[in-house]
């Protein structure tokens, strides 16, 4: 049987074939589909000036909006706070650089001993539960005031009582419990159908979690983890509890020599530049993985 050649060219018997002609039917569809979205873009866009413009005369329109401007949003004040914030959020990076990793290590060790099988590891997973339910349910802001002047307190030998390494242990203890029931979910999405393959074929345990279970389930759990570090980015802000001089310390300083709360609106802008691509990031990452689920590209 002759080969059918490309559209406008010719087949193995020699004989040219016409160039491809979409119908008027689907000529017509597709300038409907093209009117429909140039409509939606139109609508969107206007619904949302009118927002806009509603919120910035209500605001600009109330009675004490010259002194809130002052108050919270003076230019002068704003210029001569953002030097010391932006050099305190050099630390407030550090700490994301260093507690993240150690984060996402500990809660999928947490996640891993919580999945255990076996009578034999109750008591771990019994205490990898208690160490979850206790520390999601503590605020942190407590935690972090328990551990930045509690452990100076008791003195201990070798303990260091700098601020900022017990400030990122909070962190740590904190939001390892959360990552770790992320990395749990992640772990139980995947059928048991992959383990009992993987124990056919002659895989131990230890095999199984590692090459087929693992990464199956980190995939899975990647764009909630990102927005876990997002909001952990966030809330190393809090380490100025302990005297840790970081972006909101900093602010704080300011406002306390003007009275003037510009600067930590300085600061908290500075968090939003910051948090704004990882909570992208992960946005592409979900819709990705949707379109590959959907596709049929993910187990």
């Amino acid at each position: 049987m002759p080969s059918v050649g490309p559209p406008g060219g010719s087949d193995d018997t020699g004989v040219v074939r016409p160039p491809y002609v979409p119908s008027e039917r689907r000529l017509a569809r597709e300038a409907y589909r093209r009117s429909r979205t140039r409509r939606s873009a139109i609508v969107a866009t206007a619904s949302t000036l009118a927002v806009a413009a509603v919120l910035f005369f209500v605001i600009t329109g109330s009675p004490g909006w010259p002194v809130t401007k002052k108050t919270f949003l003076d230019p002068g004040y704003a210029r001569s706070a953002l030097s010391p914030v932006l050099h305190g959020f050099v630390l407030n990076l550090e700490l994301l650089a260093v507690c993240g990793p150690t984060i996402l290590v500990l809660g999928l060790l947490i996640a891993a001993v919580r999945t255990l099988r076996g009578p034999v590891f109750l008591p771990l997973r019994l205490l990898a539960t208690a160490y979850v339910d206790f520390f999601r349910g503590f605020p942190l802001i407590i935690l972090l005031l328990l551990i930045v002047f509690g452990v100076p307190a008791l003195q201990l030998q070798g303990v260091t009582n700098d601020p900022i390494l017990l400030g990122g242990a909070a962190l740590v203890i904190n939001y390892s419990a959360y990552v770790a029931e992320v990395f749990r979910a992640g772990i139980e999405s995947v059928h048991p159908s992959q383990r009992a393959a993987a124990r056919s074929i002659g895989l131990t345990y230890a095999q199984t979690m590692r090459f087929v279970v693992l990464p199956q389930a980190v995939r899975r759990v990647v764009p909630a983890l990102v927005n876990d570090m997002a909001s952990l980015q966030k809330d190393t802000g809090l380490v100025y509890v302990g005297g840790a001089i970081d972006a909101v310390a900093a602010a704080h300083i300011q406002v306390a020599s003007s009275f003037n709360y510009t600067p930590l609106v300085v600061a908290g802008l500075g968090f939003v530049i910051l948090t704004i691509p990882m909570t992208r990031y992960a946005d592409w990452l979900t819709r990705r993985m949707d379109r590959r689920r959907a596709q049929g590209g993910i187990v």
